[in-house]
């Protein structure tokens, strides 16, 4: 089968509810860590609250690269987008797990698409032909419901 008949036949939806809900999850999770990660390794600075300086500053960034590029080359999807049922592909509709490069290209745009409540990533992902938001327009993928690649299988 070549890849237009393979994209044909994915159907991707805005599932615009999902998509907050499991940038929801997996942020609420990493904010969560990187708090928890600076009152205890960190030490307190001249503002009243706690840094974290040298090599454990990297710990947090190390955690975000791992719950969201390495769960998705890992598992092929986050936390988040796994409990809601929806899987990021490539753009061409092969129903495989992400490369480092698709994976970390999506999740690097999430400050601009998650920003003033995700209000760019809702605008990108409802006019787009794909319903893709900036980081997958970059990334060349697509999300889908888990549920839609049963199908072409």
């Amino acid at each position: 089968m070549n890849e237009t008949n393979l994209t044909s036949k994915i159907k991707t939806e805005p599932n615009i509810g999902n998509r907050f809900a499991a940038g929801l999850v997996d942020y609420i999770i990493i904010y969560a860590v990187t708090f928890f990660l600076i009152y205890t390794l960190g030490e307190p600075n001249d503002e009243g609250g706690y840094s974290l300086n040298g090599l454990p500053g990297l710990i947090p960034i190390a955690f975000w690269l791992i719950m969201t590029v390495g769960l998705e080359i890992g598992f092929g999807a986050t936390l988040g987008n796994s409990l809601v049922g929806l899987k990021p592909i490539p753009k061409n509709g092969t129903n495989r797990k992400l490369t480092f490069g698709e994976s970390f290209k999506r999740h690097l745009l999430d400050p601009i698409d998650m920003f003033f409540f995700g209000l760019i990533g809702i605008i990108t992902i409802k006019n787009t032909d794909k319903n893709q938001r900036l980081g997958d327009i970059w990334g060349n993928t697509i999300v889908v419901k888990t549920s839609e690649l049963k199908k072409t299988e």
